[in-house]
């Protein structure tokens, strides 16, 4: 890491901590040359293969912005979609890989949504899962009244 005063490039760690994410590290760090100290932000780097073979950086925004279209309308605010994108990242990053496939993210993507908003679910697995007919939707709401029925009442929405 060289110096951004000096240019040094050398420089020793004085102090590491996690971020509140827990997902990257602080770096504390002073330059041996002129005593110069600075921060570092370290990161696994965690990529993501687009459909058409194109590799770019994971990004949580990116998430958000897929989720937010289903959420039109809903009862979902910007602090929901933030914690939602930051489950998908920790999801994924699970996996041990440092590679995702789309198809992968959109998976992580379908539970958290589920639990946060059921139309908004919906949407989005009619358009992740290309929904073609009526059916389709059909399955997917007997799927929700399904895991309602075997949850027992208490996960039914609404006031009790």
């Amino acid at each position: 890491m060289h110096c951004p005063f000096c240019r040094n490039p050398d420089s020793r760690v004085i102090d590491s901590r996690t971020s509140d994410d827990g997902l990257s590290i602080r770096r504390r760090r002073q330059c041996p040359k002129c005593g110069g100290r600075f921060s570092t932000i370290e990161t696994a780097s965690l990529n993501v293969i687009k459909r058409s073979g194109v590799i770019e950086p994971f990004s949580r925004e990116k998430v958000m912005s897929g989720v937010r279209k289903a959420c039109q309308g809903r009862p979902v605010t910007e602090a929901d979609l933030a914690v939602l994108a930051q489950a998908v990242e920790e999801s994924v990053r699970q996996t041990g890989s440092s590679q995702i496939d789309t198809n992968e993210i959109g998976l992580a993507i379908l539970g958290p949504l589920r639990h946060l908003d059921e139309i908004a679910y919906l949407r989005f697995a009619s358009v992740y899962q290309a929904f073609d007919t009526l059916e389709d939707f059909e399955s997917a709401i007997d799927q929700l009244r399904a895991d309602h029925h075997g949850a027992g009442a208490g996960s039914t929405h609404g006031a009790e």
